[in-house]
């Protein structure tokens, strides 16, 4: 913006006294004084909140002190408190940006809908459509900026949400955008430190459907970690039972208790065997398979499994009964069996 571009008068308004202090320096030598200086700062502020140009409010000032030479020291003064007026008006809005898209996303993640499709517009982004939400947990400082840039870098600010949230870093993208997932995953997998883990939930419509497909990423991590699940990328869909499972918490710990507890009585403990068994559902009954994951022979695994037969009575070679011990054993690594406070030995 020119100096003939701004509304008449702004200018003049902004740098009033600024032709008076000058020619005061110039005839006593005196530089300006301490309210002049802070008059300075307001003018630079006002003008960064009217949106005129750091360049054009310079070049202003500057122009004034043209045929006042003498006047320099006191110009340089005034120019500089310009601009520093000017610079924290900028940081203060900078700021206040950012609390309003810290405050967006909280309210976004937990589904406090006020104008949220208005607020998501003035950042960019669209809420009408599906929406795909990613959690990563495992992350440093600097991660987020990094893999922000990134990704606005390649697919723009309006189409995908990069912020933290209770540890978490939480990518939002359109599901008919899946690269965007795609691309965070592989941004999380080359920056995080070992142990890293990201969770992905189902498509899910409008502000709402972020709320809940957020709420599907975080448990689909919790669930993950009760599993023991040795994947690093999940999906909420793939994990539906579970979350099923713990609608009855009380049946569940019964099931448990009733199917499991006479494993706490083997020699060297229950958890080789509920290891075996685990293996052996996740080789879907191929126990050659099951002893490659275990590290063991075949043999040993035959053997682990009879004693599991003698111990509770239910054998993973019956179909009804593979189906209750498998059930078991995932409620047990869900509720953290036997050490869980619900669980007594």
């Amino acid at each position: 913006m020119a100096i003939s571009e701004l509304p008449a008068d702004l200018l003049a308004d902004l740098l009033s006294g600024h032709r008076q202090v000058l020619a005061e320096h110039a005839a006593t030598g005196r530089l300006p004084a301490r309210e002049a200086l802070d008059a300075y700062r307001a003018a630079g502020r006002r003008a960064a909140r009217l949106g005129v140009p750091l360049r054009t409010l310079v070049d202003g000032a500057l122009a004034a002190g043209e045929g006042l030479p003498e006047a320099l020291p006191a110009l340089r003064r005034a120019v500089s408190a310009l601009m520093e007026g000017y610079e924290r008006a900028q940081l203060a809005a900078i700021r206040e940006e950012e609390q309003a898209w810290r405050e967006f996303v909280d309210d976004l993640l937990q589904g406090r809908a006020e104008r949220l499709a208005e607020r998501a517009e003035h950042f960019g982004l669209r809420l009408a459509g599906s929406y795909v939400v990613a959690v990563a947990r495992g992350m440093r400082d600097g991660d987020q900026d990094r893999i922000e840039r990134d990704l606005i870098a390649r697919f723009g600010s309006h189409n995908v949400l990069v912020a933290v949230r209770d540890g978490l870093l939480v990518c939002v993208a359109p599901a008919t955008l899946p690269a965007a997932v795609g691309e965070f995953t592989h941004h999380v997998r080359a920056r995080f430190p070992p142990g890293w883990r990201v969770a992905v939930g189902r498509p899910q419509r409008g502000p709402g459907g972020v709320v809940a497909s957020y709420g599907e990423a975080a448990q689909a991590l919790e669930l993950a970690d009760g599993l023991r699940l040795k994947a690093d990328v999940v999906k909420a869909a793939d994990l539906l039972v579970f979350p099923v499972l713990l609608r009855d918490r009380g049946a569940i710990e019964d099931l448990v208790t009733s199917v499991l507890s006479p494993l706490l009585e083997a020699r060297g403990g229950h958890e080789p065997l509920l290891e075996t068994l685990e293996a052996v559902f996740a080789s879907h009954g191929n126990q050659t398979a099951a002893a490659r994951r275990l590290g063991l022979s075949p043999r040993a695994v035959t053997y682990r499994l009879e004693r599991i037969r003698r111990l509770t009575g239910f054998s993973p070679d019956d179909p009804t009964q593979r189906f209750t011990l498998e059930t078991a054993v995932l409620g047990a690594r869900l509720l953290g069996w036997p050490t869980s406070p619900g669980f007594g030995r």
